[in-house]
């Protein structure tokens, strides 16, 4: 499987969005560091909302092999700029959380992570477990083989 680092602001689902992924029950608590695990590298937001603090999430996606830019549908805005996938030597997914919530604007993060140049956009309910498996199949050693076959 493919490791996978989770990058957002505070607040996102990234912890959350970990949890669901290892198949954990699901319960909050505030990231303060950088949480570690065989597949899942979970990063506290203030390391994306701090200019002096996002050269360390720029350390870790060497360790992994996929970014997960997760942005909530209910943000007011998008933390991350148009074009950012360029700065990175690794693929970058999108993952858009909370878009089951009351005004939640599922295109509008769509068209934010569209900008941020990531290559596949994924819908997430975690704590329903929707939209799970997608990431986990995507994440999967299988379908980089599927995909390698298909050249």
């Amino acid at each position: 499987m493919k490791k996978l680092i989770l990058m957002g602001r505070s607040e996102v689902g990234k912890t959350t969005l970990t949890q669901a992924l290892r198949g954990e029950e699901i319960h909050y608590y505030k990231t303060q560091d950088i949480h570690y695990y065989e597949a899942i590298i979970d990063t506290p937001g203030e390391y994306s909302q701090s200019r002096r603090l996002s050269k360390a999430l720029a350390l870790y996606t060497y360790e992994a092999d996929v970014v997960g830019i997760c942005v909530s549908a209910i943000e007011p805005y998008c933390l991350f700029p148009p074009n950012i996938a360029g700065q990175a030597n690794r693929e970058i997914i999108g993952i858009v959380t909370k878009g089951d919530l009351p005004g939640a604007n599922v295109e509008l993060a769509d068209r934010w992570l569209r900008n941020c140049g990531c290559t596949h956009i994924f819908h997430t309910d975690a704590p329903k477990g929707e939209g799970i498996q997608e990431i986990l199949d995507y994440l999967s050693v299988d379908i980089v083989k599927k995909k390698i076959s298909e050249l």
